[in-house]
């Protein structure tokens, strides 16, 4: 629309919320119960006790207060602020002023996103033509920061990535791990994830020779962790109750069951089986091997067993191992020790379920 001699004029016009007198000349200039700055005096219309005040002369502002200046000296609670408008700053309709530093707070910019996607967004920084959209972090003292930086405009990328939905904890990284859509424009869904490699391997070893058979195995099982000899573990490692070995967390194992056995005279067949559970109760063979020993002289003759099994543990509470010894000789030996391994069990975590 066209208009004859100057463009109309647009300005804020507030009101400040009541303000009660006492025996002082400051005050605190509140709107809507939040601290308000105006430009200046000249931008504020003053009424006390019925009477308009003049700007810099009865009053004069300082940030987020004003000040009367009456010829009695000072104020008292018998005197009435009847109201304070807040002009605010006068702007050409269509033109752009200059705004003060810092004058644009959190409480006046209102971005709300809607729908999905880049489309959706509540602010956008725009590349120039040549540099590609950057939003920068300062430090406290703002002298230096970093920035994150969108994609170059010839990849023609415009996903989005939503940030983690669990808690974050130490030695993490950001996973996407599922996604809604597909290519340029997918949203991906992320969490906190195990980082890649190994996080858990850990190994356990009878401690004790035993003879006959076991099922399972339920005593003299110790972690193998003589330091002196190069021998730990990593990760939270696993635990053992009776001969029940319990994961410190979901995710594809390796289960390793190996066991050395000897006996003065002959078996046919000696047994070594991983057995799992998926309800804490009933156990089934997962993997088993089976050795003999014929006897070669008049003394003990030994031999080896060594069965694996990857295991999908999905439920830490359900999913468990235990480890049997079948022998045809009842008096055929299992071999443990304490400060070298014989028998044992080794998991290895390989990633997640």
């Amino acid at each position: 629309m066209a208009y004859i001699g100057k463009n109309p004029t647009t300005g804020s016009f507030i009101y400040a919320d009541d303000i009660t007198t006492s025996s002082t000349n400051t005050y605190n200039i509140l709107v809507g119960g939040v601290a308000f700055s105006p430009e200046s005096a000249n931008h504020c219309i003053v009424s006390l006790n019925g009477v308009i005040q003049k700007a810099n002369t009865s009053f004069s502002i300082s940030g987020s207060q004003i000040t009367f200046l009456p010829s009695s000296g000072t104020l008292s609670s018998s005197d009435s602020i009847d109201f304070l408008l807040i002009l605010g700053s006068v702007n050409d309709v269509g033109v752009a002023t200059t705004v003060s530093d810092q004058a644009i707070t959190k409480a006046k910019t209102n971005f709300v996103s809607s729908g999905s996607g880049y489309t959706g967004t509540g602010l956008d920084i725009k590349g120039d033509g040549s540099a590609n959209g950057r939003l920068g972090l300062l430090c406290s003292a703002g002298s230096h920061g970093v920035a994150l930086e969108s994609p170059d405009h010839s990849s023609a990328q415009s996903y989005t990535i939503q940030l983690p939905s669990n808690s974050p904890t130490a030695n993490k990284f950001i996973k996407v791990t599922s996604l809604t859509g597909s290519g340029a424009t997918a949203i991906a869904h992320t969490q906190f994830a195990d980082a890649g490699g190994i996080t858990e391997a850990d190994q356990w070893r009878v401690n004790t020779t035993f003879t006959g058979d076991a099922s399972p195995i339920s005593s003299n099982w110790e972690r193998v962790d003589v330091s002196d000899r190069l021998q730990g573990y990593l990760g939270t490692g696993m635990s053992e109750s009776s001969g029940v070995f319990t994961f410190p967390s979901t995710g594809f194992y390796l289960v390793i069951f190996q066991s050395k056995h000897a006996v003065n005279g002959d078996d046919r067949s000696i047994t070594s089986t991983i057995k799992a559970t998926t309800d804490n109760s009933n156990y089934y063979d997962t993997a088993s091997n089976a050795t003999h020993i014929k006897q070669t002289d008049s003394n003990f003759t030994a031999a080896g067993n060594v069965c694996n099994a990857i295991v999908d543990v999905q439920d830490t509470s359900n999913d468990k191992v235990q480890f049997t010894i079948d022998t045809y000789n009842s008096s055929t030996q299992t071999q443990g020790e304490t400060n070298q391994s014989l028998t044992t069990a080794t998991f290895i975590r390989l990633g997640d379920t």
